[in-house]
């Protein structure tokens, strides 16, 4: 394939020339750093990516192509990606475009042909940072005063662009590898939660479907006195925080409604965005890692059983070591002893930092869905 010049300037006033195979146009956003192995579809296409350029550590990308089934989001809300190098011909009887169609059809720009260990390091060094990429400009100037003038990403809310608009709920369960689709979602415990949208990935819900629970999912701006009001009348039985991008520090309307519903003690479950919001609604303040933590290769270690599992993340905040009063540690990521999961005390909410669906990533964590099942 043909590839086209493309410029990056990183607000540390670092700037670069690269090739493009993505879509035309000009972006901006935080660069950060993947080291899972595989996946990168699952990966860019999971909503808490939004506003975010993925360098992916893996060096040769697109061999296995791209296609709708492992599309964790109805779009790609990465700003783009980085890989070494890029690989237009497809090996892959699942595929049905390249990567390079999809990230076109999406609007996310593809960035290869550069040094991503140097990118990465840089990252893993310095802390991620504001960035600007185009095809369309190669002035280094007028890239820096365009970046200049954009928000951070720490003060966006982009839980407003990838949240479901209105609530719906969820047909499919986990993946069925003997005929290559998604069952179809059978409740058979006789139990309802609500999962409200932060930038859910379709295979969280799949999982909660999978353990035999009946999904509805509800936007972030979702109404909270008629949430308790369905639980006070037996038609739902637990509440479920997702995932999602950006700072949540900055989600104040939405920590009011999660403390309303934690007045009432109705069983929770949170992910990575929404493990955060609980702890904030308990006052206790996330804070931002040095480079976060994004791959499928975490161990962490389930102090309830000793046993380390490895796990998937994608997270630039965590909650702090403070939220030790109020609640029990059930896991700790072993590269740099931070909290991935709690239970609270005398209250029905537990949450977890990594990502125990995976997609991409191991299945070591999958129990954790049946055990939020268990406790409605």
């Amino acid at each position: 394939m043909n590839l086209k010049p493309i410029w990056i300037y990183l607000e540390n006033g670092i700037f670069l020339e690269a090739e493009s195979f993505g879509y035309n146009g000009t972006k901006i956003g935080e660069i950060v750093f993947n080291t899972s192995m595989s996946g990168y579809q699952e990966i860019i296409s999971d909503p808490s990516y939004a506003g975010q350029f993925v360098i992916f550590t893996m060096p040769e990308i697109g061999i296995v192509g791209t296609n709708d089934h492992d599309m964790e989001s109805k779009t790609i809300y990465a700003s783009g990606m980085f890989v070494r190098n890029y690989n237009s011909n497809v090996s892959n009887f699942r595929s049905t475009a390249t990567l390079s169609n999809l990230l076109n059809t999406h609007k996310s720009l593809g960035i290869c042909s550069i040094d991503t260990r140097y990118l990465t390091k840089m990252v893993r060094d310095n802390g991620p940072q504001m960035m600007i990429a185009s095809t369309e400009i190669s002035d280094k100037n007028i890239l820096k005063n365009l970046l200049k003038k954009s928000p951070h990403i720490e003060e966006v809310n982009y839980i407003k662009k990838v949240s479901t608009k209105k609530s719906y709920t969820h047909t499919s369960a986990a993946w069925d590898e003997s005929k290559l689709i998604y069952k179809v979602a059978k409740p058979y415990l006789g139990k309802k939660i609500v999962a409200i949208d932060f930038g859910i990935k379709r295979n969280i819900l799949n999982e909660l479907s999978e353990v035999g629970l009946e999904v509805e999912v509800v936007p972030y701006n979702f109404n909270v006195d008629e949430l308790i009001s369905r639980y006070i009348n037996k038609e739902i039985h637990g509440v479920f925080l997702s995932n999602g991008p950006g700072n949540p520090l900055i989600l104040q309307d939405e920590l009011k409604k999660l403390k309303k519903l934690i007045e009432i003690k109705i069983p929770i479950f949170a992910i990575c965005l929404g493990h955060q919001l609980l702890s904030i609604a308990h006052n206790h303040l996330t804070y931002k890692l040095k480079f976060g933590q994004h791959g499928g290769n975490h161990p962490v270690k389930n102090s309830k059983t000793n046993i380390v599992e490895v796990t998937a993340q994608n997270h630039n905040y965590n909650v702090p070591n403070s939220i030790a009063s109020i609640a029990k540690i059930t896991h700790l990521n072993l590269f740099d002893n931070t909290i991935e999961g709690l239970d609270y005390i005398n209250k029905p909410i537990f949450s977890v930092q990594h990502h125990p669906e995976a997609s991409p990533g191991p299945h070591d964590s999958k129990y954790i869905f049946k055990e939020f099942a268990n406790r409605l």
